[in-house]
């Protein structure tokens, strides 16, 4: 599977995509675009950026790069790759996996399956991130039966006596394997769902051939700070990147630290209100980034790559 593919995807969910030099784009919100697929590492110039904004009516673009590139907000890409043994992980996060796995079993099921039953599951993961209004039921079926058929995207699910207890969405792209999907009941937390599920499936793609490794995830805008903290304790390692919020011409004045403040008392009164959280995210990442490297608030996970910078010869600028 390649890029192309994975973008197929989105225009059966009806989104449009764009390409340019450097990626592939789609409308992650009205007149809003991201770049994908995620785990690239882009380095547009600011005519791509200018023409496919001003070409296309497009308001604000979000997209990864590497820090040695100007301006970004210092973020993390969660990332793993092999070695990946049941005895590398801490014993907390082992003894889940073991005891989980008395009580569940992981299997490929289809996507019509997941349309249908997994959307308890989504609902339920969205409930507790206080993110419900991002997403319909009637969104999440037509996600997944968008997948149906497209070469490179499985559907796997740890399952108890039948039931759906945890499930993941994957695709793989060039050697690469993606997760852009993957939830779980609070009602079989307590039995390590998502030990079970994390560590089978992640064992599952990095056996596979020339498969180099994983991309789970980019920092959320809009998440909680702790909604990736499992994953590490699962042995997934966070990647120093820089996240990019560019904003059209005519808006980059109104970025501002004021207006970010503005929206941030906004977002308090109405915290699970899907547009301002994410407005406030891409206000944040846009402010931040616009800071120099040293100065910025780096997230506790990859503070410690802050160190590797001088030794690199980074700049920080």
């Amino acid at each position: 599977m390649n890029a192309e593919t994975f973008a197929e995807w989105m225009r059966r969910q009806g989104h449009q995509v764009f390409r340019t030099a450097s990626s592939y784009w789609y409308d992650a919100g009205p007149r809003v675009l991201q770049a994908f697929p995620y785990h690239w590492l882009i380095t547009p110039d600011e005519k791509e950026i200018r023409d496919l904004m001003l070409s296309n009516g497009v308001v604000a673009l979000r997209y990864s790069t590497p820090l040695d590139f100007p301006n970004g907000m210092v973020s993390y890409h969660v990332v793993l790759h092999k070695p990946y043994e049941l005895d590398m992980l801490r014993s907390q996060a082992r003894n889940g996996v073991k005891r989980g796995l008395d009580h569940f079993k992981v299997e490929q099921i289809s996507f019509e399956r997941l349309a249908t039953e997994g959307w308890v599951l989504q609902q339920d993961t969205l409930a507790r991130q206080d993110r419900l209004r991002s997403m319909t039921q009637q969104e999440w079926e037509l996600l997944c039966r968008s997948a149906d058929g497209l070469q490179g995207f499985e559907a796997w699910a740890a399952t108890s006596n039948g039931e759906l207890a945890g499930a993941v969405i994957i695709c793989r792209i060039d050697d690469v394997f993606n997760v852009p999907y993957a939830m779980s009941h609070s009602r079989f937390l307590a039995d390590h769902v998502n030990n079970v599920i994390f560590f089978s499936i992640s064992r599952e793609m990095l056996g596979r051939e020339g498969v180099s490794g994983i991309f789970f995830t980019v920092q959320s805008l809009d998440a909680p700070p702790n909604v990736d903290e499992f994953k590490f304790r699962m042995g997934l390692e966070p990647k120093a990147v820089r996240q990019r919020v560019d904003f059209h011409p005519l808006l980059k004045p109104f970025a501002t630290p004021a207006v970010h403040n503005w929206t941030q008392k906004l977002l308090q009164r109405d915290p699970s209100n899907p547009r301002l959280a994410k407005a406030e995210g891409m206000l944040r990442f846009h402010v931040e980034g616009k800071r120099d490297l040293a100065e910025q608030t780096w997230s506790e996970c990859v503070a410690a790559q802050k160190d590797t910078l001088h030794h690199d010869g980074l700049s920080t600028g």
